[in-house]
């Protein structure tokens, strides 16, 4: 009987393991880079593969640009790095800093494309709470 229980036990603890990422939203990434000592306001919320999906961006680079002599370089990728390898929080002069680089990149896209949030609440929710689709 023991045998049995333990069996059910561990078989049902390993669907659960299998079952716990079909669950979460592991797509979902909070942008708040340690790089800031201190954080002003929440994480933005950012479901990687669905905005990409209805944005439809299909070139990492879009995002995750690699420049060189102030030009983007076609091909290259920053994907692998963080933004703050490049953007410092306090930039050298004519830099781009880390919370502009952020900030620019979105938000010129998304008025740009007239679509997603431009306010600060619109990508800082302060319960944390996925923004609404635009």
């Amino acid at each position: 009987m023991i045998k049995r229980v333990f069996s059910i036990a561990v078989i049902a603890a390993c669907v659960l393991l299998y079952m716990v990422p079909a669950f979460c939203q592991e797509d979902i990434t909070s942008l708040l880079d340690p790089a800031f000592p201190k954080h002003e306001r929440p994480a933005a919320v950012f479901a990687h593969d669905a905005h990409n999906e209805m944005a439809g961006i299909e070139d990492c680079a879009v995002c995750h640009h690699v420049w060189e002599d102030g030009k983007i370089v076609e091909g290259e990728s920053s994907e692998d790095q963080k933004c703050s390898d490049c953007h410092a929080v306090k930039p050298e002069a004519g830099k781009t800093g880390l919370r502009n680089a952020y900030h620019k990149l979105c938000s010129d896209c998304h008025v740009k494309k007239d679509k997603g949030p431009v306010s600060c609440a619109g990508c800082h929710p302060k319960n944390g709470a996925a923004p609404a689709a635009h």
